[in-house]
């Protein structure tokens, strides 16, 4: 009877601990997601020279580009890993190759000005030191040709 009373206390005793080893590492692990979610949800430190452009009034049917450049003033090598535009009528291009500390960088937006009247749009950047992404505005007012009146036939 005493063996058995010493064993279910063994058992008991192991499972405390086992539980509790558990809980700690649940624990500790949680703090370190914590601590690098908080790191990555912090702004970029990269240094952008702008984050808009204004166009003013563009002719229809000429697409405009607009060139956003930064510096990598972090003490890591920067890589933009995404740029997403609001929609379909700007297209983007990016440096794609790392960018160490000092060195610069740029997204460029083209806009297709296929249609008349004013646009806001923007583009959305994600580098590898945030997941906090940089967002870049452009816009511009889109002007249509006057169209002539056809003059009248003569009978």
């Amino acid at each position: 009877m005493k063996s058995l009373k010493f064993t279910l206390f063994a058992a008991a005793g192991a499972l405390l601990l086992t539980f509790s080893a558990n809980a700690q590492s649940a624990a500790a692990k949680n703090t370190r997601t914590a601590t690098s979610e908080q790191k990555n949800m912090q702004p970029s430190e990269i240094s952008w020279t702008e984050d808009s452009h204004n166009f003013g009034e563009i002719e229809q049917g000429t697409p405009v580009s607009h060139e956003f450049t930064f510096k990598n003033t972090t003490k890591q090598t920067v890589l933009i890993t995404n740029v997403k535009a609001s929609c379909g009528c700007t297209a983007t291009n990016y440096t794609k190759t790392p960018i160490k500390p000092g060195e610069t960088g740029s997204v460029t937006a083209t806009y297709n000005a296929r249609n008349g009247g004013n646009f806001n749009k923007t583009v959305s950047v994600t580098t590898n030191d945030s997941d906090v992404k940089k967002v870049l505005k452009i816009k511009g007012k889109v002007m249509t040709p006057a169209v002539e009146a056809a003059p009248a036939k003569k009978q």
